[in-house]
């Protein structure tokens, strides 16, 4: 372990329950009042371990036990590329759900990105986009999760791609509806990723089980263009169904280095609606910490402004 990782482990211990001890919650060892339940729930995304998955020391059956025994997760939102054979395999789901269920793990999404593409201007690949990602709702519907979370990606204008998108969203939120399994629509670059473009697909689509998944940091428009995050945040909230809790280094007080949550989680208070299911997704994706002090880190985070939030 290097020099800073090190201290920066020691230091956001210490740090921790500082600013816990100062704001009124309890950390561990110190005396203070009862904490405040947060208006929201924390879930594990399971990108977090992906370079841990792709090295074949996790598998994704293990996937709930691991956010529940090691992190303390009892929420958990799966990534297709992980299982990406087994959405139509009753055996492998029915042993997922029994693990799930027998650990108290709710199974909250299912994050699909292996299934087609749902914008493109072609009518035929996108029917085709479409009814790939019939198998995952069925899937989602069978481990009991909310929603799906998809991708809105095309070539061509900001309007063809629109077009195309409330065409394949609005007709796959309709095969959502028959399940009640939502489709959530994540900023993944690109058009998605302008807040502006994304919610006049979303009211276009006008479908309550078509939504998004605000993620705080996907906001590349291309190469050189970055929306500004919290007005995107913002302008997807009144569509949002839960939000995806997005972390990629720390500063000694265990403060995101580049994205400020308190703003952030400020946004999504103000901006929910009865359609937000209350999960925020850690999905660390960071390389200086491990995949594990990541995951602590950011919800030791969450836990810390979600107190001075709520």
């Amino acid at each position: 372990m290097n020099t800073s990782r090190r201290d920066f482990l020691k230091n956001l211990g210490l740090t921790t329950a500082g600013l816990g001890i100062l704001n009124g919650f309890p950390v561990e060892g110190a005396s203070s009042s009862p904490a405040k339940k947060m208006f929201f729930n924390i879930s594990l995304a399971e990108w977090s371990l992906h370079r841990t998955l792709q090295a074949g020391k996790l598998t994704n059956m293990d996937f709930s036990a691991k956010a529940k025994n090691d992190f303390g997760i009892s929420a958990v939102e799966y990534v297709d590329q992980f299982f990406k054979d087994k959405a139509n395999d009753h055996n492998y789901l029915s042993e997922l759900k029994k693990r799930s269920d027998d650990l108290g793990v709710r199974n909250v999404l299912i994050m699909v990105d292996t299934a087609g593409p749902l914008a493109d201007l072609d009518d035929a690949k996108r029917k085709q986009g479409v009814e790939s990602h019939y198998q995952w709702i069925d899937a989602a519907n069978f481990l009991g999760c909310h929603s799906i979370r998809v991708n809105l990606r095309g070539k061509g204008t900001a309007e063809e791609v629109a077009n195309a998108s409330v065409d394949g969203l609005g007709r796959l939120a309709e095969y959502g509806a028959k399940n009640k399994i939502g489709v959530l629509v994540e900023n993944h670059g690109g058009y998605s990723s302008d807040g502006k473009w994304l919610s006049r697909v979303m009211r276009q689509v006008n479908n309550p089980y078509a939504g998004t998944l605000p993620d705080f940091d996907n906001f590349k428009l291309t190469e050189t263009e970055v929306y500004d995050r919290y007005i995107g945040v913002e302008e997807m909230m009144p569509f949002a169904k839960g939000v995806s809790a997005k972390a990629r280094d720390f500063n000694a007080e265990g403060n995101e280095t580049t994205i400020d949550y308190r703003r952030l989680l400020q946004i999504v208070k103000k901006g929910r609606t009865s359609a937000f299911n209350g999960y925020a997704g850690i999905e660390y994706s960071g390389n200086r910490l491990s995949e594990d002090e990541g995951i602590r880190a950011t919800k030791l985070l969450l836990e810390r402004v979600g107190q001075l939030t709520s």
